[in-house]
Formats: C-alpha cells, sequence, structure tokens
C-alpha cells in the first residue's frame, strides 16, 4: 500500500508541492476511473483483491495517488490482453524486477567504463 505524501521535505511548506509527489493520493474514485478510462467497479475491484490499496480519506472514501495509477493502467492493459488478475500481477512483478536488473547492469557498466578510462589514462 502508497503512503500518502511525504511529510518534513523541502515542499512541506507549499501544499501545493504534494501534487508532485506521485504517491500523494490527490485523485478520487471518479476522478481515477475517468483518467483510466475504466468504470470505478474496475478501481472498486483492484482494492477488494487486494493488488491495489488506495488510501481511504477520514470519511472512509478511496484516494488515489499517481502511483497507483499508473499501476491500474499497466493491470488494464495486461487484462485487456486477456490474463487474469493473478497472471497481470505476476507479470508485473517480472517486470519490474527486469527494470530494476537492466538499471543495476547500467549502473554497473558506467562504473566498469569510468574504471577503463582511468586505468587507460593511468597507462597512457
Amino acid at each position: 500500500m502508497t503512503t500518502p505524501g511525504r511529510r518534513g521535505d523541502a515542499r512541506g511548506s507549499d501544499p501545493l508541492g504534494r501534487l508532485d509527489d506521485p504517491d500523494f493520493p490527490a485523485l478520487t474514485m471518479s476522478q481515477a476511473a475517468a483518467l483510466l478510462g475504466v468504470q470505478a467497479a474496475f478501481l472498486r475491484s483492484l482494492d477488494t483483491s487486494g493488488v491495489l490499496q488506495p488510501h481511504r480519506s477520514p470519511g472512509g472514501h478511496r484516494r488515489y495517488s499517481r502511483h497507483q495509477l499508473a499501476l491500474a493502467a499497466r493491470l488494464r492493459a495486461l487484462l485487456d490482453e486477456g490474463h487474469t488478475l493473478a497472471s497481470a500481477e505476476v507479470i508485473l512483478g517480472l517486470q519490474d524486477e527486469l527494470a530494476g536488473a537492466r538499471a543495476d547492469t547500467e549502473r554497473l557498466q558506467a562504473t566498469v567504463d569510468r574504471l577503463r578510462d582511468r586505468d587507460a589514462r593511468a597507462d597512457g
């Protein structure tokens, strides 16, 4: 479950700055559904299944963050391709894991390149 906007950061003095936080639950269910082009029932089903757990307002209303909307959109695309919700969850997890591994590989390759350049300059 994502958490409400970060507290105590530089944006604390600017309440509108929280809107830049991708984890800030700024959107109601109807706003989120409209942005995604889905029915509110789709978002409720993701909540009920535990796949996507929106923040709850003091009155119990669901509030969605940009991060959660991105996840819901990815799930919707996989469901539209014919995957079950369970397989869509697995696919998203694997996609995220692969993206992390690729980012790690790029960082390591950049380090190797820097070290090779340093060694070449030292030998030259």
